[in-house]
């Protein structure tokens, strides 16, 4: 071929963010004149690696398939990192620093931002805790807790510095002490409910809200809610999930 020992050849694998996706294209140049361009048949899979998890950092870590799952796992983990010391950091500023060390052993042929809805990232998370770590999760940081009238209520961890408890007023009767997380130590905020499961007070201190509040907010309810149990003595006072008055 003329000129052949003169041809060159150029390989570039990178981002592209209008098409979301890791373009792999070769070309072959003569001087500053280009011969032929398009794609690479057989690209290092660590330079598309790398360019992917580049694009990942550039789209920002909510580009990646989160669901309501996945984030209750990252936030009961953050309040532990918060609450015990060397509990692993799952921020989403951390997450989107170091995307190689902990998401690239997932992202085996995938080239496409799209390809990330594969991922399940409930599981992903949970590969990085130790068998110790997961178990201590569950017990400083459950995913639940039981109320007085035996309702499993959801923890909600998404302020890791004070997590949180919305559960309905009546079901919380006879309960004195503010249900508290990580083994007693950190006090639940509790938003108590109206019986329609309207937001009627917060309160991190349970014994003070039946002593203070209670009963001006039993004026208000009882008013609204003539048919629903909303006892004087609240030492005997028998928790419910009932709708209807309880009757003696």
């Amino acid at each position: 071929m003329h000129f052949g020992h003169l041809i060159t050849k150029e390989d570039s694998i990178r981002w592209e963010s209008s098409s979301q996706s890791v373009v792999a294209r070769r070309e072959r140049h003569l001087g500053s004149m280009i011969l032929s361009d398009g794609p690479i048949s057989d690209p290092d899979e660590s330079l598309i690696l790398e360019a992917l998890i580049k694009g990942v950092g550039q789209a920002g870590i909510g580009s990646l398939p989160w669901n309501k799952k996945s984030r209750i796992f990252q936030s009961r983990v953050n309040f532990l990192h918060k609450t015990i010391s060397n509990f692993p950091d799952f921020s989403d500023d951390f997450l989107l620093e170091n995307l190689a060390g902990w998401l690239a052993p997932w992202l085996d042929k995938m080239i496409r931002l799209d390809h990330l809805k594969r991922l399940d990232l409930r599981m992903i998370l949970s590969a990085m805790l130790s068998y110790e770590e997961l178990q201590l999760l569950d017990k400083e940081a459950p995913t639940h807790i039981m109320v007085p009238s035996g309702s499993r209520i959801p923890v909600d961890y998404e302020d890791p510095g004070r997590p949180l408890l919305a559960v309905r007023l009546q079901e919380m009767f006879g309960l004195l002490k503010t249900p508290c997380v990580a083994s007693g130590r950190v006090k639940l905020k509790l938003h108590l409910l109206s019986p329609a499961s309207r937001h009627i007070q917060v309160t991190e201190d349970l014994a003070v809200f039946w002593k203070k509040t209670y009963f001006d907010v039993k004026k208000d309810l009882k008013g609204r809610y003539p048919k629903h149990y909303w006892p004087d003595n609240l030492l005997d006072a028998m928790p419910t999930k009932r709708i209807k008055k309880i009757k003696n």
